[in-house]
């Protein structure tokens, strides 16, 4: 067997055995998914120095975020159902991270819940969405509190799901009914290997976080319509305001595009922020990540550690959001789909690759340690990675 190695290798190994509702819930984004492009297209658009002659014999690309060493600046981000690519995915991603000395950030909708992750023995990290019963919410923090949890990712770009036309065409989401009912059963039927190990012996399919609040319809046809349901538009910034009377630990705030909210964020008092239009799922109509991010360095890069995720793909990419100013990045559809073509061992592989390739981008721009990437590694004959036509 040939190893996947290229984000496009994982994307197809994925789409091979992976049901068409479940790639298609991974792969897709917002409307004509412009801004899913333009992630990638941004960060493929940042140039860097190749710079001779240095001593780059002891490269170090460790680094602290939040307190905690890492063995890169790379983090698994949150992957709603990700318990649904491989059998009790989750536990599979986070063993994975832990072996490779980078956490994983375990979303509010993963299959497995909090306890099952906590019951491996390994610490994560927790992504938490805004629901209307805000007492839900309040057990939900004081749960993953409990079992250790010391690092809190909110995300606020998710007031209502964005249109994701191609979860409606796969079946996954839409009105409820045979027809959809039976474009997944067909998709099921022809992916014998993930019907196996997943479909029959993944068991539980639930979300396993929210069984308290979803009255028993926790199964994964549910999420989409429980979301556009308890997801609360009204929330406002006086609202971020509860949540950290509620969380002592760190709070990062994932899905900021802007420098205005950047600046609110470091004024509320968050530790961090992650610059995301959330995988080109929601507003169709942003700039790429990379793009946004050196204005938000500029506004609050002394405040708070700023972190970035959209379009990252390679070793490579990380480098190069480092040089633009962020001080770690996430990844999450590299990792989904490689959970789906590999479970555990693919994901570990896929981030040793990671490390290789930032190990070898940083000798070639002539720096030893990610603690000393920045700026001074862009070369603006390419643009930079700052303006873009």
């Amino acid at each position: 067997m040939v190893w996947p190695h290229s984000f496009s290798d994982l994307r197809d190994a994925a789409r091979r055995r992976l049901p068409r509702f479940l790639f298609d819930y991974v792969d897709g984004g917002s409307i004509d998914e412009l801004s899913l492009a333009r992630n990638s297209a941004a960060v493929r658009a940042v140039t860097l120095r190749q710079r001779v002659l240095n001593d780059v014999s002891a490269s170090d690309l460790s680094t602290t975020l939040f307190g905690q060493k890492l063995a890169m600046p790379l983090m698994l981000a949150p992957i709603g159902m990700g318990g649904l690519l491989a059998r009790r995915g989750e536990v599979q991603a986070l063993r994975a991270a832990h072996a490779n000395g980078v956490p994983m950030v375990a979303s509010t909708v993963t299959v497995c819940s909090a306890q099952e992750i906590a019951r491996t023995g390994l610490p994560f990290w927790f992504q938490l969405y805004m629901a209307k019963d805000r007492g839900f919410v309040i057990d939900l923090l004081a749960q993953v509190k409990a079992l250790g949890c010391e690092t809190l990712f909110m995300t606020v770009d998710l007031p209502l799901p964005g249109p994701r036309w191609r979860d409606q065409r796969s079946g996954l989401s839409g009105p409820p009914g045979l027809r959809g009912q039976g474009r997944r059963w067909r998709e099921i039927l022809a992916h014998p290997g993930w019907t196996w190990d997943v479909g029959l012996h993944g068991r539980p399919h639930t979300l396993g976080n929210l069984v308290p609040i979803m009255n028993g319809k926790v199964r994964m046809g549910d999420f989409l319509r429980w979301s556009g349901q308890n997801f609360d538009p009204s929330v406002t910034w006086k609202d971020l305001e509860f949540i950290r009377q509620h969380w002592t630990g760190t709070l990062v705030l994932k899905g900021i595009m802007d420098a205005d909210d950047a600046r609110r964020v470091a004024d509320l008092g968050a530790d961090g922020l992650v610059v995301s239009n959330h995988g080109g799922r929601q507003l169709d109509g942003t700039v790429g990540t990379a793009q946004a991010l050196p204005s938000i360095v500029d506004a609050v890069g002394e405040r708070l550690t700023v972190l970035i995720d959209g379009g990252i793909r390679n070793g490579l990419d990380v480098l190069r959001m480092l040089a633009l100013g962020a001080k770690g990045v996430m990844i999450g559809r590299p990792w989904a789909f490689a959970l789906a073509a590999g479970g555990e061992e693919a994901v570990s592989r896929m981030l040793a690759q990671y490390a290789q390739e930032l190990r070898v981008g940083l000798a070639l721009t002539g720096c030893a340690s990610v603690a000393n990437a920045g700026p001074h590694l862009l070369d603006h004959r390419g643009g930079g990675g700052l303006s873009f036509t």
